[in-house]
């Protein structure tokens, strides 16, 4: 059956689905996965110490494909400088690129000129409106379901989805709570041309950043096993629980500030969970959607299941 959507136009891309950022995990071994197997793979950008750090990741992600590919930006992360490793994705000719957290305008302004696909990661209407002033070709709209920083509001993403949709002009990518055909089907049936997935690509045989416990984690745990750390800082996240979530939560509950919540929300404790598999030392990001996860293939074959029980649904629909 023909994939083509607006975002698959768009991208370059043969399936309409991409994968996320995933702070720490996202590198060339998972993006080159992706996008052989006909959907957009990304490199996370802002995990990466260096611009030559970035750089060889991009140039090993076109050795292991020819197909399209992303570099995601997440720039709600401390303030942290990010132009040099824009440069070096303008540099490399990166086809794709996508920002999420912050303030977009800035890395719009870098972009003037430049002839790349640009994704915006959003979480309420009026940040896609902006976006779409901004000059985004596209949007990716997590519901409050998602795995890692999410917004505000708690709104879902069956609701989320359509409200930006009726508000907006350029193509949404649904994000939050999907992975598998159905949540494919359901996503398009909102008005979305295409998914992203965060979660689930984690718990994928060429995602080798990440702990075989923390995979596990995410195939053994049930939808109830995450809870949301971070919302007193005003910069919410899913994330898996455990005893160190639960510290993070003690504090929140007795108003304790940024510098109290520092050791346990940072990076080195993120990964000491992800890399190390230390449940006692670390966090772990992480959606509902694990509650439907219950095996860790290869992408190869995930994104094939994916479109085949898809495939299915559209036979169905096409008799009903």
């Amino acid at each position: 059956m023909n994939w083509n959507t607006k975002i698959t136009e768009i991208l370059k891309i043969k399936y309409p689905i991409i994968q996320g950022g995933l702070a720490y995990l996202a590198y060339s071994e998972l993006a080159a996965a992706v996008s052989n197997a006909g959907g957009l793979g990304q490199i996370t950008a802002m995990s990466l110490e260096s611009s030559e750090a970035l750089r060889e990741e991009i140039r090993k992600v076109k050795k292991l494909t020819n197909q399209s590919f992303g570099v995601n930006f997440a720039i709600g992360q401390h303030g942290r400088p990010y132009s040099h490793l824009l440069d070096v994705a303008i540099e490399e000719e990166v086809p794709v690129v996508s920002v999420t957290g912050g303030n977009p305008s800035p890395f719009f302004k870098h972009l003037e000129g430049i002839n790349v696909k640009k994704l915006v990661l959003v979480a309420a209407k009026r940040q896609a409106q902006k976006a779409e002033e901004l000059g985004a070709d596209a949007v990716m709209v997590v519901g409050q379901e998602g795995g890692g920083h999410l917004g505000k509001d708690d709104i879902g993403t069956l609701v989320l989805v359509p409200q930006v949709v009726d508000s907006v002009s350029i193509p949404v990518v649904a994000s939050g709570g999907i992975g598998d055909g159905r949540g494919l089907m359901a996503a398009l049936s909102l008005g979305a041309e295409g998914i992203e997935m965060g979660t689930r690509f984690i718990a994928t045989k060429e995602c080798v950043h990440a702990n075989e416990s923390y995979k596990q984690a995410i195939v053994e745990g049930k939808e109830t096993d995450t809870t949301i750390i971070k919302r007193t800082l005003g910069a919410p996240g899913r994330a898996i629980s455990n005893k160190w979530t639960e510290k993070i939560l003690d504090i929140e509950k007795n108003n304790g500030g940024y510098e109290e919540l520092k050791k346990y929300i940072s990076g080195q404790a993120n990964k000491n969970y992800i890399y190390n598999g230390d449940v006692e030392g670390g966090f772990g990001w992480a959606g509902q959607v694990m509650g439907l996860i219950n095996d860790v293939p290869s992408v190869e074959e995930l994104i094939t299941r994916i479109i085949q029980e898809a495939n299915g649904i559209r036979q169905k629909w096409a008799i009903c």
